[in-house]
Order: C-alpha cells, then sequence, then structure tokens
C-alpha cells in the first residue's frame, strides 16, 4: 500500500501522522500529538485519511491545547460508535476480499479495468451526499458515493490487489460553477503512472437503456485530465505517457475521417453503440460539423438516424443509430454533473 502523502512529509509531521493514525487504528478517545500549527495539522490528518482509506470511521477532529506544551490532545470524531465500527470493520475486509478473490492472477491493467468496471456498474453518485458516502462505506456497503467515497474505494480495492494507487484531490472553482473539491486516483501500471477517474466515467455511462460503461478517463495523462479538471491541491507524480489511454488501447482513437464513416457505418448496421475519440487535431466546431456529416451519411445509407452525444474537452463522441423516424439528436455531456 503507498503511503504517498506520508512520504512527502517533513519528520514532525510524519511523526503526527503517526500519532493520529494510531490512535483512531486503536478508537481511542482522545492522545496526544506532537503540536503543529492548525492548518498544517488538518492536512496532515486529511492526507493521512487519502493515504489510509480503509479507516472510514473518523471524519474530523478537534484539540485542546496547554500553554507551553510540546502536545494536543487529539479528540477523534467518529462517525458510529466503537461497537458499530467494529461490525463495519468486518464487513468491509469481507467485501474487499470477495470482491478481489477473482481477478487476483490477473494482469495489472486487467485488475484496474475490474475495480473500474465494478464502480461504474454497481455504484451510484449520490447527489444528497451524505456523510458515509465520502468514505468507502457508502460505495461499498451501500453502492452509493461521492467522488471522495469512489476514489477511496478504488484505492482499498487497488491496494489490496496491489497495483500502486494513490488519490489525487484538485480545488473547487466557483467561477466555472465547481462547488466542490474533486478527487480521482493515479494509478502506475507498467511503472508508468496514469490518471483514472472512475467518477466521471460512471456519471458518463448512467441514464441509459444501453448503460454502457464508459473509459473516457481511463489512463489519461496530464494534458488530458486537465482539461476539465482543476489544478492539484496536494503533490502527485507527473502523469506524461499519451500512448496508451483506453481508447488508443482499444484501436477507438481515430485521426482521419474516413475511419470515423466507416466505423459509423459499421455501428449502424449491426445496431451497436459506437464510442470513439478523436485526435486528428483540436476538436474544433468546424471539424465536429465535419464528423458529424459522416456519421449521419453511415445512417442515411443504413437507413438509420443518428443519436450523438459530445464529451466535449476528452473529444469522445458516442453514437447510437435508430431505426425509428425521429429527429437526429447532438447533445454535449457533462462528466461532472454531481460537483457542481
Amino acid at each position: 500500500m503507498e503511503q504517498y502523502y506520508y512520504n512527502h512529509m517533513n519528520k514532525a509531521q510524519q511523526a503526527v501522522y503517526h500519532s493520529i493514525l494510531s490512535g483512531v487504528k486503536n478508537l481511542e478517545d482522545e492522545f496526544q500529538i506532537p503540536v503543529l500549527e492548525g492548518e498544517e495539522l488538518y492536512n496532515v490528518f486529511f492526507q493521512m485519511r487519502l493515504d489510509h482509506p480503509e479507516i472510514f470511521w473518523v471524519s474530523s477532529y478537534k484539540y485542546r491545547y496547554y500553554k507551553d506544551s510540546p502536545n494536543l490532545i487529539f479528540i477523534p470524531e467518529y462517525l458510529f460508535d466503537k461497537k458499530k465500527i467494529c461490525e463495519h470493520q468486518k464487513a468491509m475486509t469481507a467485501r474487499v476480499e470477495k470482491l478481489i478473490r477473482p481477478v487476483q492472477k490477473l494482469s495489472e491493467w486487467e485488475k484496474e479495468k475490474y475495480v473500474h468496471d465494478f464502480i461504474c456498474k454497481n455504484i451510484r453518485y449520490d447527489k444528497l451526499k451524505k456523510s458515509y458516502s465520502h468514505e468507502i462505506i457508502g460505495p461499498l456497503g451501500q453502492g452509493v458515493g461521492v467522488c471522495e467515497g469512489i476514489a477511496k474505494a478504488v484505492k482499498v480495492l487497488l491496494d489490496a490487489l496491489g497495483v500502486w494507487c494513490v488519490i489525487a484531490i484538485c480545488g473547487n472553482n466557483p467561477e466555472k460553477g465547481i462547488k466542490y473539491r474533486h478527487t480521482w486516483n493515479i494509478v502506475k501500471i507498467g511503472g508508468t503512472y496514469y490518471h483514472l477517474d472512475a467518477t466521471f466515467d460512471n456519471t458518463l455511462g448512467k441514464d441509459r437503456e444501453t448503460s454502457e460503461i464508459r473509459y473516457d478517463y481511463f489512463n489519461l495523462d496530464d494534458s488530458q485530465i486537465f482539461r476539465d479538471h482543476e489544478p492539484l491541491i496536494a503533490s502527485a507524480p507527473h502523469c506524461g505517457d499519451h500512448e496508451h489511454f483506453y481508447y488508443k488501447e482499444k484501436k477507438l482513437s481515430f485521426t482521419k475521417k474516413e475511419d470515423v464513416y466507416k466505423r459509423s457505418l459499421q455501428a449502424a448496421k449491426k445496431g451497436r453503440v459506437l464510442i470513439f475519440h478523436w485526435r486528428g487535431g483540436y476538436l474544433t466546431k468546424e471539424v465536429l460539423k465535419e464528423l458529424l456529416e459522416l456519421i449521419r451519411k453511415a445512417g442515411d445509407e443504413k437507413n438509420k438516424t443518428a443519436m450523438v452525444s459530445i464529451n466535449w474537452p476528452q473529444a469522445v463522441i458516442r453514437v447510437q443509430y435508430t431505426d425509428m423516424q425521429v429527429q437526429e439528436s447532438v447533445t454535449i455531456e457533462e462528466a461532472n454533473e454531481g460537483e457542481k
């Protein structure tokens, strides 16, 4: 298990981190920790919980300070009473063991995909943002979660599968209408770092009869992820490889317009959904217009109407053809609906 944030702390911060980790693991009501200033203490507590998402029962804290003392009295605030915490711990441990059992012998990439797909198939975004939805107990126990709980569940599962994983966090941006911090994961696959945002893929794949799984945010590099994610507020590994994101691996990343036309024709003929990534230059309005004309032309040849949705920041286009004589539709998808 990667204690990424611990490894980037100074000695004084690490001492506090250890004291808090030990105290909350032992469910102590209060305990002494070395003195740190308020904001620094908050950051250590917050980052300890990112390193250790399996500690789901402590959400906040208070502290007492005595003048001239080298220590604080740290008072954790638990989400449940101690008996309930122990019950939930057993349930979470059993749940994780059951989920990882079928895939322990797979490759790192296959394990990553398994965890991503589990989130997309089984977890509903919790717009009410209940307290447990910020912890693994929401996604793994209740089947609901917000980005923080989902990213923590991804880390707990990948930790258990031996895949390097950390939690990344960015700030909010009221000017863009983004009210909340957003949380996702950075994984190391084959020795290379990638961004993995299961929450964004989860929200794209919902509310459809077909409800296919989306991979728009599966193994992106920094330049891709920050097209629609705010800057990080805590240090994280640099992700520089853009050759292995999902659609490119699956030969669904097109640079030629004729490829869009050919694959659209196949989708119209076979009645399958086509999801592809465009990397033949920027997806401008003019380029999109040309692609839509090719998608429409493919549908006309098979006497079908195209229903198109676009994840514009990531240049991912979803095409579904219908036999019904309905009006063609083109919609812009929002992957971060819950964070606004």
